[in-house]
């Protein structure tokens, strides 16, 4: 399965559309920092699933913080990263991400991309798909196996 990863739109509703055309997900991981722009992408692509939390940017929203599921047998935790104080280092997160027995921690905040692969945990940072380099994360989960591509929006 294909899953879009994105963080930190901040009303940039087109850059979300365009990644969604230039990808095709089967599901759609928005990292907060303006959730609502996701109402966007749920009216044009009703058949996408989209899983989001909320951002510090998000004070209106009612949605969750952080989220946790599995899919293709690997254990996702979400979450945007303001609450892990990741502006500082990923030691907060990456600890959660443990107690929560993830296998891949995804989250935003930064608008910096970032990836790493661990023996039991992989990491995930889009950057920002609204601001900066406009940037957003590819993963496919294949045969247990997990791959990542962080890609520039096409405008």
């Amino acid at each position: 399965m294909k899953i879009l990863v994105i963080s930190d739109s901040h009303g940039n509703k087109n850059a979300i559309l365009n990644a969604v055309e230039q990808e095709s997900p089967g599901l759609i991981l928005h990292l907060g920092d303006h959730d609502r722009d996701c109402e966007t992408v749920e009216a044009e692509h009703p058949s996408i699933p989209v899983r989001k939390v909320r951002g510090n940017c998000d004070r209106s929203s009612t949605g969750p913080d952080t989220e946790e599921f599995t899919l293709s047998g690997k254990r996702f935790f979400m979450a945007h990263g303001h609450l892990y104080r990741v502006k500082l280092g990923f030691t907060y997160i990456l600890n959660a991400a443990a107690c929560r027995g993830a296998d891949l921690l995804v989250f935003g905040h930064t608008h910096t991309p970032y990836y790493s692969v661990t023996d039991s945990l992989t990491v995930v940072n889009p950057g920002s798909i609204g601001m900066g380099g406009k940037t957003y994360a590819v993963l496919e989960i294949k045969n247990g196996a997990v791959s990542c591509v962080v890609k520039t929006v096409k405008l």
